[in-house]
């Protein structure tokens, strides 16, 4: 891509579109234009000299989470667009976060994004790209009508995904982007945030640092009282972002969080009764890079937990020898290690769990998703899936479930990047950054019922604790139960005084495979 330096300092380019059916995605990843992301380049018509004139697009992405590693002039109202690959990882392009300016009132454009890794994608079903302006600055999704995802003869039949769109104001800078992005400033800033507010049930460390020594953040919520030593103590860990460009796992990690440390009665009650430890962002420079998959050194830190490396992946090898050690504590017992996804071809929430030959064991480790099920309409049972193929035998879930005290837990949490539906509604609802946090609220109210289905937790909250729920409310809750399960509504039941269990011979899977895409 030639390039020269106009009066403003942008980049000038007159690629054009490589029509040769050699050509390729593979080609194209080795191409020397996707070693960096574009940085304010203005795609200009072949031959044209001078500075760019209004309607000349100028696309940059060279920010924190950007993606975009070149741009082919078509002609002036089209663009090939090629994501940059991961660092050190060419096999993985998915993710992307690019900004548009210098564009005219009402003019119209189709971006072509061509070298997509996957065939599969959430683009056949309905998802579309996220799009925001200087003055509108919510994500808003593009209108399906607009968006197209079919193989393309110019690129040896590869997948790519086209999106027309009209830009309606000249001084805007418009930002398109795969997923909500999350990145690791802001999660600084919201731990920063909660770390002002100096809550005596909340400490935040930093657990290791990264390659590029960015920090990995381990938070402690649990009541002062819990931490002493020599007292007994159950805990749960919970762990977000492992693959960059996943990024809903994050909302549903804050919005995991943001309960946590609420005043809501549940909450205080969790806090006085279980330790809670979270790592919010297990890839940072990952996230901070833009990838989609892979770490600095291009790692996939989710196959790495088996003998991760203190130099080549801290992040992992950090948190496992925290793990260890707790699990090596007699004075706990550790319940849960849930490390929370999203998934690019399937829709809802769901989980991956474990196979055991003790069938008592396997009995009770389908129990907790059956009770998630019960809180969050958007999590899916039948997507749930329990197995042990070994591509899978160093993701955290796997080795940790091999490792750990037997009566510890441990899933992946997934959820889909683009909707899910309601046993009542056929209508998929695309998710938003609340409802991915809603998610996360939902996972933290179930470990209430979990503890009280096995007694460890009693409670009996009066009316002045919590408000009765309207009946309406009441009956949609109940509405949304599964038909395997008997209708008991947890809220109403805490307010009655009630016992909440549930029969465990109500909550079994079998072994299921899973043909889906890597977690």
């Amino acid at each position: 891509m030639s390039t020269q330096n106009t009066g403003d300092s942008v980049p000038l380019s007159t690629p054009k579109r490589n029509n040769n059916n050699n050509s390729d995605s593979d080609s194209d990843v080795n191409n020397e234009h996707l070693i960096g992301n574009v940085q304010r380049v203005a795609i200009v018509p072949p031959n044209y000299e001078g500075k760019p004139k209004k309607g000349h697009l100028i696309f940059d992405a060279s920010f924190e989470c950007g993606n975009l590693g070149r741009v082919d002039y078509v002609n002036d109202n089209e663009y090939d667009l090629f994501i940059r690959p991961d660092t050190c990882g060419p096999r993985f392009r998915s993710w992307f976060l690019f900004t548009v300016e210098n564009v005219k009132a009402d003019q119209r454009v189709i971006f072509h994004i061509v070298n997509f890794s996957k065939a599969k994608s959430l683009y056949r079903d309905g998802m579309t790209p996220l799009v925001k302006s200087t003055s509108r600055k919510r994500w808003q999704r593009l209108p399906t009508r607009n968006v197209f995802y079919y193989r393309c003869p110019d690129h040896r039949k590869n997948y790519v995904m086209s999106f027309t769109f009209c830009f309606d104001r000249e001084d805007d800078v418009y930002q398109f982007a795969y997923s909500f992005p999350y990145t690791y400033t802001k999660l600084q800033n919201y731990l920063d945030n909660i770390e002002q507010r100096q809550l005596d049930y909340v400490q935040r460390r930093p657990l290791v640092y990264s390659v590029q020594k960015r920090r990995l953040d381990l938070l402690t919520i649990a009541n002062p009282a819990l931490l002493s030593k020599g007292q007994r103590k159950k805990v749960v860990i919970i762990t977000a972002r492992v693959h960059p460009g996943e990024t809903p796992s994050s909302y549903v990690c804050q919005g995991f969080i943001e309960f946590l440390i609420s005043d809501n009665p549940i909450a205080q009650l969790l806090r006085d009764n279980i330790v809670f430890y979270i790592v919010p962002m297990l890839n940072p420079d990952g996230v901070f890079l833009g990838n989609q998959r892979c770490s600095l050194l291009g790692f996939d830190l989710n196959r790495v937990w088996n003998d991760p490396s203190h130099w080549a992946h801290p992040e992992i090898y950090g948190i496992k020898t925290h793990i260890m050690k707790l699990n090596e504590d007699a004075d706990i017992e550790l319940d849960f290690f849930i490390d929370i996804h999203a998934h690019s071809t399937m829709m809802n929430g769901f989980m991956y769990g474990n196979v055991y030959e003790d069938a008592n064991r396997f009995e009770k480790h389908n129990f907790f998703p059956r009770l998630l099920s019960r809180n969050a309409e958007d999590f899916s049972i039948n997507n749930t899936a329990f197995n042990r193929d070994a591509m899978k035998a160093g993701t955290g879930r796997r080795t940790l479930g091999g490792c750990l005290q037997e009566s510890t837990h441990c899933y992946t949490l997934e959820v889909s990047f683009f909707s899910y539906q309601t046993s009542s509604n056929s209508q998929s609802i695309p998710y938003t950054e609340d409802l991915y946090q809603l998610l996360g609220r939902n996972l933290a109210r179930t470990f209430l019922d979990y503890y009280k289905s096995i007694n460890y937790i009693s409670w009996s909250p009066s009316c002045s604790m919590m408000p009765r729920l309207k009946e309406d409310r009441i009956r949609s809750r109940l509405s949304r139960q599964s038909p395997n399960i008997s209708n008991v509504n947890q809220d109403e039941a805490f307010l009655n005084g009630e016992t909440f269990n549930l029969n465990v011979g109500e909550m079994l899977y079998s072994e299921t495979p899973n043909d889906n895409e890597l977690e």
